[in-house]
This record gives structure tokens, C-alpha cells and sequence, in this order.
């Protein structure tokens, strides 16, 4: 099915039992008054913590940790990032858990079965994969490709499944989440129903954020509206993929129409896909002068050389699967060395740490005040660098 627009000016008067605003949080920012959010220097995001799987891929790096797993979190915060990006979905009884897929496959006897993820109780849902308790044996977990090959999950280092509230009690407190809100692309959602999901994710992080740093993001643009109406304490994003996939619904087409979606819903910024914005780069312009925050994913930001064009553009931070290459690129290209005083100072010599990480950098640490400037023919070559990676890819 198609996804059904629905307009934010269409949502009634919340009720009082919908209102979670907590401006107060330690943790939060107050955005009731001014709705513009900044990273307070380029930020380096661990997609699915340590880097998705890609079960089918060459690359080791792809298979290391099990993705949206504690053990992928731990991995990636051993490294100088700034958050780790997962993707969180609501049980049949209002849990949140954390889990990239619409749908979760399984084996039993010579027979695959698939079960929507919403569709499982809590106690289902982690019955899938390693178990905790020792001597449980957990469900197979297989993967379904986008070329619908049934993959047997394998990764290096495995982990079990976990909920929201796990990871926000058991990940290192410094590193800071970006929690993408999932939903199924091709299914319509009402708006009660969207308003039910948001609560629940809600009340799990307004009662364990405590002083993390926590940014928003979804590809449902209802939903990310949504989110907004309901809090004002933690930013959020508007994720697209720029016209890569064409949707029924336009919002969700081109990196205008994401603008749009942010103006009129009061979010903070944009989450690309990469490629949107190397082949359209007068739009990082045009989502500066609309005062938002501008942040990209993709297979290229696993690319030093793309990652450092980014910066040189003006876009605030990446989501990449390469952490420890990434962080290592980024420390030496665009946080050299400069006063033992100041926050950004990164030895690449020293071991990676978390005293890196953005709750210990002030207002006046702006990644744009040490941006190098370059000519107009230097900034031509470098587009034209990226534009033949874009090639390759």
C-alpha cells in the first residue's frame, strides 16, 4: 500500500495524556522558543553503532559485530564519535526495541517464517537469535536481502536482541543517540496510531536520557512532525534519500520537499542520502538559509576524501559504517591538533577516547571557525573527486 499523507495541520488538540514535553531534563534542550538545533562541531555517527551488516559484501567490516546490538555500541564507542545511529521499533505491547527490519525470519523445520516486528510481543521479539540467559537457545534469525535471497545471519561477533531502555542503562552515558524512528515504507498509519508508537518511545527516553545527547529522525514525515508537536526537548531530523526512491508521497522525493516538511512541522534538520546532495549541492545553501541542521548517509561516507568534501561544504556531520577508519580520517583532516585547552584538540597519535565526544565541547567550539577556505577551482576539483566516487559506487 501506499503511504497516505497526512497534513500536521490536521492533528487535533492533543489530549493531556499525550503531552510528554519535560523541558526540564538536565539532558534536553529547550527548544520551545527558538527551534533551531546546531552541531556544536562536525559530528561522526556510527550507523547501526559499529556499521550495518551487509551479509553479501566482501568486506569483513560488514559482518564484524551484529548492527542495533549493545555489543556494536560498545565497539563503536571505543572510538572518537559522537553518537551512534539505531533504528527503533514498538512491540504489539508498546515496548520499544531496537531493530532495522520490517520484518524478522526465521527457520524451523526446512520452513521459513516471517513475522512482522510490530506484530510480536516483547517476549517473542527477543526470543529471535543469542539468548542472555546461559544454556537458551534462541530462535535462528535469518536476514531477507533486498534481492530476496533467505541469508543465514552470520556476523563474527553476535549479540542478542535488545530493547531502547537496554541501551540507554547499559551504553557508555557520554555517547550520544540518534534514534531513527522506523516505519514500514508501503504501509498507511494513523495518526492514532503514530501518536501510540511516539508515547511509548518517548516515555523510555525521557525517563533513562538523563544527561545523554539524543537527536531524532524518521523517514515518516507524519511521524516526524508528529514528534515534534509532542516534545520540545530533543531535535528532530527529517530523513530522506533525495529522489533516489520515488514514493506516492512527494514529501519524501527531493531535498526541497524535505525542507518543506521541516519549516512547516518546526524540526530541526535533515538527514540525506549522500548522493542527493553531491549531485545537488546549492541545496546545502538553501537548508542553511531555511535555519536547519543538515546531516547525511550513504555508502560514500565511508570515503575519507567524501566525508572531508562534506565539511568543506558546510554539512554537519556523517553517518558512517567505517567507524574507526572514519574517526581516524576526521581527526586528521578536520581536527588537527591546536591548544591543549581547547575540546577539539585530537592527537592522531593518542588512542581514540570519549573525552572527545560532543557533551565536553561548548558553544564556542563551531566546527565552521577552522573550516579552510578554498578557491572556486579548488572547490570544482573536489566536487568532480566526489562526482566519479559517486561513479564508482
Amino acid at each position: 500500500m501506499a503511504l497516505q499523507a497526512m497534513l500536521i495541520a490536521d492533528v487535533p488538540s492533543l489530549p493531556e495524556s499525550v503531552s510528554l514535553c519535560s523541558n526540564g531534563l538536565s539532558g534536553g534542550l529547550d527548544l520551545s522558543k527558538a527551534t533551531s538545533f546546531r552541531m556544536p562541531r562536525f559530528a561522526v555517527i556510527g550507523h547501526r553503532g559499529n556499521g550495518m551488516n551487509a551479509l553479501q559484501s566482501s568486506d569483513r567490516r560488514m559482518r564484524g559485530f551484529k548492527e542495533n546490538s549493545i555489543l556494536s555500541f560498545d565497539a563503536a564507542s571505543k572510538f572518537p564519535i559522537d553518537y551512534i545511529e539505531f533504528d527503533v521499533q514498538v512491540t504489539k505491547d508498546r515496548c520499544p526495541v531496537i531493530f532495522h527490519d520490517d520484518f524478522i525470519y526465521s527457520e524451523e523445520n526446512g520452513t521459513v517464517h516471517e513475522k512482522r516486528v510490530t506484530d510480536l510481543s516483547l517476549s517473542q521479539f527477543l526470543c529471535y537469535g543469542p539468548q542472555k540467559e546461559p544454556r537458551k537457545t534462541g530462535k535462528t534469525l535469518l536476514r531477507k536481502s533486498k534481492e530476496g535471497k533467505i541469508l543465514k545471519w552470520d556476523v563474527e561477533l553476535d549479540d542478542s536482541l535488545c530493547t531502547l531502555q537496554e541501551a540507554f542503562e547499559r551504553v557508555e552515558q557520554t555517547l550520544g543517540f540518534n534514534i531513527e524512528l522506523k516505519f514500514d515504507d508501503f504501509t498507511v498509519y494513523e495518526q492514532d496510531f503514530l501518536i501510540d508508537v511516539l508515547q511509548a518511545v518517548l516515555q523510555v527516553v525521557f525517563e533513562y536520557a538523563k544527561d545523554r545527547p539524543v537527536i531524532f529522525s524518521s523517514f515518516q514525515p507524519d511521524a516526524a512532525q508528529l514528534l515534534r508537536k509532542l516534545q520540545s526537548t530533543y531535535p528532530v531530523y527529517f530523513l530522506t534519500d533525495a529522489g533516489a526512491t520515488i514514493f506516492y508521497d512527494k514529501r519524501r522525493n527531493s531535498i526541497d520537499e524535505a525542507i518543506k516538511v521541516c519549516l512547516e512541522g518546526g524540526l530541526q534538520g535533515i538527514v540525506s542520502e549522500v548522493k542527493g546532495v553531491f549531485k545537488n549541492p546549492s541545496a546545502v545553501s538553501r537548508i542553511k538559509d531555511s535555519n536547519l541542521s543538515l546531516l547525511t548517509y550513504g555508502k560514500l561516507n565511508n570515503v575519507g576524501e567524501a566525508v572531508y568534501m562534506q565539511y568543506v561544504m558546510g554539512i554537519e556531520g556523517v553517518i558512517v559504517d567505517f567507524v574507526e577508519e572514519i574517526t581516524e580520517a576526521v581527526t586528521l583532516m578536520i581536527r588537527p591538533p591546536s591548544s591543549s585547552s581547547s575540546p577539539l584538540s585530537l592527537s592522531p597519535s593518542s588512542s581514540p577516547s570519549r573525552s572527545s565526544s560532543s557533551s565536553s565541547i561548548t558553544e564556542e567550539d563551531d566546527f565552521a571557525t577552522t573550516k579552510p577556505n578554498f578557491s572556486q577551482k579548488e572547490i570544482a576539483f573536489l566536487l568532480k573527486l566526489v562526482s566519479e566516487l559517486i561513479q564508482q559506487q
